[in-house]
């Protein structure tokens, strides 16, 4: 009697993984380094506020139409690929056979076998087989513009909430500590969810996103200083 394969691969996550786990980490990142470079320019708590609330926004924004932007021309690219090989399967058949069979041999089939697996492929459908072996488009992998924007506006905000909060609730002396140390967390915990979402090694995400959050800060707090005391 056979079995039901169940096994389910992390590539499905893919495409909204990517979206979500930059959203969340450059709200993290751009929202606290904002707020700890204005606040190092010795600003009083509403402007540091006031900038985070727009750095949330023109971020949200703007992380929705790059992603709608470059995904979407991901996307033409994998139509004006699709409907290329769609015309040379109408009118070169014979060709786009020997062309898959081809790439089974490559891939170490034997050249008789990979004849029989080509035409049974293409009898099936012939513009799936070589979108999936020829140029490497899946359902799984396929872009999908709106998704990608959708997530990555709406991650960002939530990135970008949590250092906000930080600014309601520290005390004006103790603002950039509190932001900068929560932020790193924040920013830590982020790489461990996204790493334990998408299958990779947990201590290596965590360290990557922390310490490129720390350097963004850092440089943002240096930045806000300087200019705060030429001012």
């Amino acid at each position: 009697m056979s079995r039901q394969h169940t096994e389910k691969h992390l590539v499905s996550r893919i495409g909204w993984l990517r979206a979500a786990v930059m959203g969340a980490n450059d709200g993290i990142v751009s929202t606290a380094s904002l707020i700890v470079g204005v606040a190092s320019a010795s600003a009083a708590g509403s402007q540091v506020l006031l900038s985070g609330i727009a750095g949330l926004v023109a971020g949200a924004m703007s992380m929705a139409a790059g992603e709608y932007v470059s995904v979407s021309t991901q996307s033409d690219t994998e139509k004006a690929d699709l409907n290329r090989e769609r015309m040379e399967l109408a009118t070169q058949p014979d060709f786009e056979r020997d062309e898959l069979a081809q790439i089974y041999v490559m891939r170490g089939v034997e050249p008789d076998l990979a004849r029989q697996v080509s035409d049974q492929l293409m009898a099936r459908d012939a513009l799936g087989a070589h979108a999936h072996d020829e140029l490497g488009i899946t359902t799984m992998t396929a872009a999908r513009p709106i998704q990608a924007a959708v997530t990555s506006a709406a991650t960002f905000s939530i990135g970008a909430a949590m250092p906000l909060a930080m600014v309601l609730a520290s005390p004006a002396s103790m603002l950039i500590p509190i932001v900068s140390i929560a932020s790193l967390f924040f920013l830590a915990l982020l790489g461990a969810i996204g790493a334990k979402a998408g299958g990779a090694d947990v201590l290596k995400a965590t360290l990557r996103v922390t310490f490129w959050g720390a350097f963004a800060m850092a440089l943002t707090a240096g930045i806000g200083a300087l200019v705060g005391s030429a001012l």
